[in-house]
Order: structure tokens, then sequence, then C-alpha cells
């Protein structure tokens, strides 16, 4: 009964679902982005030092531990609130997955492979581009949907910051003891979740599939 209820709130009130699933999706389109601009520059230079990357991992896996409610709320004395506050928040929470297999996708390179580059000419950032990236994008990849899943997901919690998005539904939904309007934002969160890890899973199969490892 209740799922009719959120059908029938969303038949209801279309425009103000869309516009919240907008700002979902763009919330999160924007913390990936931004992830993987930080993320596997960040992830190339440190693979290079064992004690940069020891340095980067564990910091990155100490991020990881750090619930995404507490992210967003440590966010919120020093950026306000709205979607840019939240956008930052929740790059700090897809950071450590992409920077982890950015890192170890990189180390896990075969050596033979990198004297064979080097032997034909190529330059350090040449290896990097045509060799060590192309080798490296699986497990990258793998670290961008855990990321993408995780930001879906705390991109709901976004809305005590004022990140807006179906957020809003779940907390309005708590707010006024209405399990309906909870559903509104909670299953399409839940779909968008599934979709991700699916989109990325399959790209990873397909994409990837030819790839040599190492």
């Amino acid at each position: 009964m209740i799922f009719y209820d959120a059908w029938r709130w969303i038949a209801a009130n279309p425009h103000q679902f869309l516009d919240a699933l907008r700002q979902h999706l763009v919330m999160c389109g924007l913390a990936l982005l931004f992830s993987l601009l930080l993320a596997i520059p960040i992830g190339v230079k440190v693979a290079a030092s064992p004690r940069a990357t020891f340095i980067a991992t564990n910091i990155a896996s100490t991020l990881r531990t750090i619930p995404s409610l507490a992210i967003l709320a440590a966010a919120l004395p020093f950026l306000g609130i709205g979607l840019m506050p939240s956008v930052v928040a929740l790059v700090i929470l897809a950071l450590p997955p992409i920077l982890l297999n950015t890192c170890t996708s990189i180390q896990a390179v075969d050596t033979d492979t990198l004297s064979a580059a080097k032997g034909m000419g190529l330059t350090r950032a040449q290896t990097t581009r045509r060799v060590i990236l192309p080798l490296a994008a699986p497990g990258i990849l793998a670290g961008v949907r855990t990321a993408a899943v995780q930001v879906i997901g705390g991109a709901a919690l976004a809305s005590f910051i004022g990140g807006g998005g179906l957020g809003d539904f779940v907390t309005t939904g708590i707010a006024i003891m209405d399990m309906s309007r909870l559903l509104v934002g909670a299953i399409p969160i839940i779909l968008l979740a599934i979709g991700a890890e699916l989109l990325f899973t399959t790209v990873e199969k397909i994409g990837f599939k030819h790839v040599p490892k190492g």
C-alpha cells in the first residue's frame, strides 16, 4: 500500500520529483568528476614512490572509515549549506576508493612491460599515458564504481546541509512520519545505486576484456 501511495505522490507531483532527481544526479556527477580529476593525477604521482603510496593509502583508508553523515556535518561549519558544499563533502567521500585503486593498479603493472616501454624510447609521460594508464584502467574503474555507489547513497544525506536531491523526500518522510514519502526518495536512490553498479560492471567486462593483465 505504501508503495502505491509513493507512486501516486510522484504521479501527482512529477515536476517536484524530477527536479529533485536532476539535482541528485548533478550533485553525484560533479562529485565524481572532481574526484577523478583529483584522485587519478595524485595516484599517478604517489605510485612512483613506495613511501608516498604508504602515506596516501593510509590517509585514504582512514577517510573511508568516517561515516558519510560525519563528513557532511564536518563540512557544514566551513562551507555552509547548499549544493556546492555538499559536492565538496561528497568528493571527500569519493576520493579514497579511486585513489587506492589507482595506486594499487599502477603498482601492479608488470616491470618488464615498463622496461620494454623504456627500451622503445618512450618518455616517462608517454609511458604513463600509453602503457601504465591503459593497463591500470580496469582497476581504476573498479574504484570509480565503488565511489559512484557511495556517492549516490551519501548524497541522500546531503539534504541535512541543504544539498537538496532525493534525500529531501527521505528527511521529509522521517519528519512527518510518512513512510510513503520516504520511499519516494529511498527507492530511486536504491535504483540509482544498483544502476551505477551494473553500468560500471558492464563497462569493465565489455571495455576491458581484451586488455592484457600486466
